[in-house]
């Protein structure tokens, strides 16, 4: 039922942009505008709302040797404990996903002597993970070539490198494959897997059902329904300089449309949705801290001012009562 709900709302958005050559206007300058001040404004909201919020005792994730007593050789990387360490550590999680690439899996296995708990590495949806998340940035930078007026230097070299197999006509981008597989893996995954599958929210399968049209519109633009690219990258080029123009007897044809449409639905969904991990990484406290709490003494911002209470004047205030019930006093 989850997947047929996500579904559901993907093609009443597919219903809704088959409207856009009735209101160009509204499909091609208002909407992306619109969706691009929610983009925008909702991931400086959340960044100033986490950058508010105190962390005053560290509590990273830590899988290494803390740094305690000199004579024990600490883990800079794993446990770091100071701010080289931090940068480290992020470097790798933000480029290189480290601590989804410790992903493990369990199951029971039958063994002569009974059943046993077995751990394995689960390579595979970091593997998937980084060739959906780099092939999405690579045909990101490649569309830069539509944003300015000349191409910013690298576009072309890394659209050449894209299409070095040069199959097809036009030139087939590796790119455009892989997004798809990795996509399909990580849907399949939670379609078969069935921890994954319990746990799997609505909002999870539209995500992946909405890059999926978003990327399957693009390929149809590139490689059958064919637009003028002159006339897209002028429309294009306007509504970036704010100068809204719209194409030349609607040269860019309804799949343009279509395709804009899904990219401002991704906009406007992102900023409310687990895709917005993507900027939460940098505030993550289980990540961004040096574990350090046996160096130095981190205390509750919030915690109120406490008058301290002396055993001696605890003992003068009760001082009859203790006297009574022959306890010990420090003076008579």
């Amino acid at each position: 039922m989850k997947v047929l709900y996500s579904l559901l709302v993907i093609a009443f958005l597919l219903l809704i942009s088959l409207l856009a050559t009735k209101l160009p206007f509204f499909f091609g300058i208002i909407l992306p505008y619109f969706a691009l001040l929610i983009f925008l404004g909702g991931i400086i909201a959340n960044v100033f709302k986490w950058a508010k919020l105190p962390v005053p005792f560290r509590e990273p994730t830590v899988a290494g040797q803390q740094k305690s007593l000199n004579w024990i050789k600490a883990n800079n990387l794993e446990s770091p404990y100071n701010l080289w360490g931090v940068l480290g550590r992020m470097f790798l999680e933000i480029f290189f996903f480290r601590s989804l690439f410790r992903n493990t899996t369990t199951e029971i296995k039958e063994m002569k002597d009974g059943p046993h708990l077995i751990y394995k590495q689960n390579i595979f949806l970091w593997l998937f993970a980084i060739i959906f998340h780099y092939s999405f940035l690579i045909i990101l930078l490649r569309h830069f070539r539509f944003f300015t007026d000349p191409v910013l230097p690298g576009i072309q070299y890394l659209q050449q490198l894209d299409g070095l197999f040069e199959i097809m006509v036009p030139n087939l981008f590796l790119t455009n494959i892989l997004i798809f597989i990795a996509l399909a893996y990580l849907l399949i995954r939670r379609f078969t897997n069935p921890q994954v599958r319990y746990i799997s929210l609505i909002s999870d399968y539209f995500a992946l059902f909405l890059i999926l049209t978003i990327v399957f519109t693009g390929i149809l633009m590139r490689y059958i329904y064919k637009i003028d690219l002159v006339i897209a990258k002028e429309f294009i080029t306007s509504v970036i300089s704010f100068q809204p123009a719209l194409p030349v007897n609607n040269g860019v044809g309804l799949i343009f449309y279509i395709h804009l449409f899904f990219i401002c639905v991704l906009l406007i969904y992102f900023p409310f949705s687990k895709l917005l991990h993507m900027a939460g990484i940098f505030f993550s406290p289980t990540r961004n801290l040096a574990n350090n709490n046996r160096m130095k003494r981190h205390i509750n911002p919030w915690n109120p001012d406490v008058k301290g209470h002396t055993y001696q004047e605890y003992e003068d205030e009760f001082r009859d009562l203790m006297k009574g019930a022959e306890f010990p006093l420090d003076k008579e």
